[in-house]
């Protein structure tokens, strides 16, 4: 595309959600509470795991670094975008754009990583007990949290990369709260097939292994609690199974289709409704499916709150 007379964007504008003020700061504390209750939510499982000795094994390790990259996904988009709701201007360098968008894709690749992580773990548990602590030794957990970094890292670097190479200029207004990839590229002058090619490989390949680990673990688990002959059993097993699957399910539709759906179909409410759900509301369940349904956790935590009390 010829950029001749066309000016070099050094910033962006984040139109975010809504223009009205009114909107916009209802939009505000609806956000600034969810942000309150992913921050308090998820750090009070990570004190409380590290706090009692009986919860250091693989499941609750698995789920404290889940807490820390929920910590991470979530302060990545909505302090900026709390900022914004209240700000005249609602800017962004073209530069912080880039590096917020490398952090989004690293914590949504560490995310779904640690989650096919905590469902082999749990398939390991209820399908092979016998063979679990084997299978799930200290070394084993570490690797594969390392694992779920590494594949966010490689995922983020390819992505951002290519996008370094991008040159903006003409529009600069993003219909959106956060630099999110797709909405980014159909502002860029050059050519971006290249671009969507490796964003689109990218998320096929590490999506597709991550969900695919994820759906085959859950599949073998449901088989096995099909299998239990107390009726009491086979219910809590599937209470706590079916939050999980809903919100990882959720997790992945969601950003599969943010990712990988045509520029041609892309809708403005759509985007928006995905990536609150993936980013924002996706880090503030995760504390309430996997702790708050736990008897172990919620013991852990009345332990603590206890311990509190007394110090007072």
């Amino acid at each position: 595309m010829p950029m001749k007379n066309q000016t070099t964007v050094t910033e962006f504008i984040l139109l975010g959600l809504s223009s009205e003020p009114q909107m916009q700061i209802f939009l505000f504390s609806v956000f600034l509470v969810i942000y309150l209750i992913t921050l308090v939510g998820n750090i009070v499982i990570m004190v409380v795991i590290r706090a009692h000795f009986h919860l250091h094994t693989p499941m609750y390790f698995f789920l404290f670094h889940l807490s820390f990259v929920d910590i991470c996904y979530s302060s990545v988009t909505v302090p900026n975008g709390l900022r914004n709701f209240l700000a005249e201007h609602k800017t962004i360098s073209v530069n912080g754009c880039i590096a917020q968008m490398f952090f989004i894709l690293l914590s949504a690749g560490a995310e779904s990583s640690i989650l096919s992580a905590m469902a082999y773990d749990r398939y390991a548990a209820i399908c092979d007990p016998l063979r679990y602590m084997e299978r799930m030794r200290k070394g084993i957990c570490v690797q594969l949290v390392s694992g779920a970094w590494t594949i966010g890292f490689i995922y983020a670097l390819l992505n951002t990369i290519f996008t370094l190479k991008l040159h903006f200029c003409g529009s600069n207004q993003i219909h959106h709260f956060s630099c999110e990839l797709p909405p980014l590229l159909q502002l860029a002058c050059t050519e971006t097939l290249t671009n969507q090619v490796v964003l689109l490989t990218s998320v096929v390949i590490f999506g597709s292994i991550s969900f695919l680990l994820t759906l085959i673990s859950y599949i073998y688990i449901i088989s096995t609690i099909l299998r239990i002959r107390s009726a009491e059993g086979r219910h809590k097993a599937f209470s706590t199974c079916s939050s999980h699957l809903i919100v990882v399910g959720l997790l992945y539709l969601t950003g599969f289709l943010q990712y990988t759906k045509p520029s041609s179909v892309s809708s403005v409410l759509l985007d928006e409704i995905f990536s609150i759900q993936y980013s924002v509301l996706t880090p503030m369940l995760n504390p309430i499916i996997y702790s708050l349904k736990n008897k172990e956790m919620k013991t852990a935590l009345r332990k603590t709150l206890g311990k509190l009390k007394f110090i007072r």
